[in-house]
């Protein structure tokens, strides 16, 4: 029923804006127009209908509180998120309205299920944090707590008023001062913003807090879809396929990079405005950063080391790889000076055959051998050679004629008759032997 009524069209007429549009966006554009009537009545020192900002913000939450179709129709329009976060950072809005813009931003982030990008809860956590910044997000529920305080004060007193008849005049000053201390209070917001419904803002900033954390702390595994980059294009080679998941891993890895600096920061601002006791909120966000950068640091660490094994494991490749190169680099200088005594000797071989041919070509200006020379030259050379044969059998026949001797010698010793054991020996072999020189001859 309440989304129904949500996108009741209004059919009146809509000059400034060309169209119809829902209850809800017209809403957000009686507070658009209600925003630059306070700019300029601030401007005229003027207080005249200030409550009307507070008012349309107050409904705007009732309206949103667990109704996610009611955020999606407040999303529809960027133009309206904006809005919403300047109400929320800009100074010159009182801080009562400040503070209930924040209330509806956290309902959007809060109720919000939307998977649209851009209008999810992510992409207005995201905003607040980009425009407006966690740390000042945070004390706009602060600012709107203190504001708050002093319409719920007047309720109290006048509760006690209409219970007792007499009242001491203690009670009519802290009236007095209260009413002093909320300055320039219209009397209406007493009546809107009654204890119900600050009870209700104080549960949904307890809410909006754990889920900012939650939605910073966490990844959008749930919406997670391959990307079209991992899949191989027809045609692709393997070799390319390879270069581009690489460069698809590095460009994530440096995005994860980004959003783990990113959290650490929202994280750190998280602690500081967490809320608690002064000594708490003093302890925790040292903490914090102790631990997210211990964190940080132990990921550099690892980070280094695989760095390092990775360059030691390439160091020892490339000195390898070194060795080897000089190894083959010697062996090569080998042999090309090998091949270039080779080349130098088949060079002057080469040369000696030119000129010669050369020569024989020009009319025998080269002088042919003389064979006789050769032959006598042959012959004196085989000659010198027999004779050096010669003399060493005359030298070996020396040898066995002196032991044949002493043999002799030993032999008539012994009482052998030596003639008759030398008779007929060495017959049989003086034959051939004669043959052998009639042949040479």
């Amino acid at each position: 029923m309440l989304f129904q009524v949500l996108q009741i069209q209004l059919e009146t007429s809509t000059a400034s804006l060309g169209r119809t549009e829902p209850v809800l966006h017209r809403i957000v554009t009686c507070l658009s127009i209600a925003a630059s009537m306070e700019g300029e009545n601030d401007q005229n020192n003027q207080l005249e209908e200030p409550y009307i900002q507070p008012f349309i913000l107050r409904l705007l939450i009732i309206w949103l509180v667990d109704c996610s179709n009611a955020v999606n129709c407040l999303l529809e329009s960027a133009v309206h998120l904006n809005f919403i976060i300047e109400l929320a950072s800009n100074k010159r809005y009182a801080a009562c309205v400040r503070g209930l813009a924040a209330v509806v931003l956290g309902a959007c982030i809060l109720y919000n299920a939307s998977r649209e990008k851009g209008r999810d809860a992510f992409a207005v956590a995201d905003a607040i944090s980009q425009k407006i910044g966690l740390t000042t997000y945070f004390l706009r529920f602060d600012e709107l707590r203190k504001s708050l305080a002093h319409p719920l004060s007047e309720q109290h007193h006048r509760k006690e008023l209409s219970r007792s008849s007499a009242n001491s005049m203690s009670d009519f000053q802290e009236i007095e001062e209260d009413e002093t201390n909320k300055g320039d209070q219209h009397p209406v917001l007493s009546e809107i913003f009654d204890s119900q419904f600050v009870n209700l803002l104080t549960k949904l900033e307890a809410d909006i807090r754990e889920n900012i954390m939650d939605i910073f702390s966490r990844t959008k595994t749930a919406t997670a879809v391959l990307p079209t980059e991992l899949e191989q294009k027809n045609g692709e080679v393997d070799e390319e396929y390879i270069k581009r998941l690489k460069s698809f891993v590095e460009k994530q890895c440096n995005e994860m990079q980004d959003l783990l600096a990113r959290n650490a920061m929202l994280a750190e601002e998280l602690l500081r405005t967490g809320g608690g006791t002064t000594t708490d909120t003093s302890q925790k966000p040292s903490s914090g950063r102790e631990r997210v950068q211990i964190e940080a640091l132990r990921q550099e660490l690892e980070g280094a080391k695989r760095q390092i094994g990775a360059l030691k494991s390439e160091k020892s490749q490339i000195e390898a790889e070194a060795n080897n190169q000089r190894n083959l680099s010697v062996k090569l200088e080998s042999d090309l000076k090998s091949l270039s005594e080779a080349y130098n000797s088949i060079e002057q071989a080469n040369y000696r055959l030119d000129a010669e041919v050369k020569a024989l070509r020009q009319g025998g200006s080269v002088p042919y051998p003389d064979v006789e020379a050769i032959k006598a030259q042959a012959k004196e050379e085989a000659e010198k050679d027999s004779e050096a044969e010669l003399n060493d059998l005359l030298v070996c026949l020396g040898q066995e004629q002196t032991k044949v001797e002493k043999l002799s010698t030993r032999l008539a010793e012994l009482g052998e008759d030596v003639d008759t054991l030398l008779q007929g020996i060495g017959d049989d072999t003086a034959i051939p032997d004669d043959d052998d020189e009639d042949d040479e001859e």
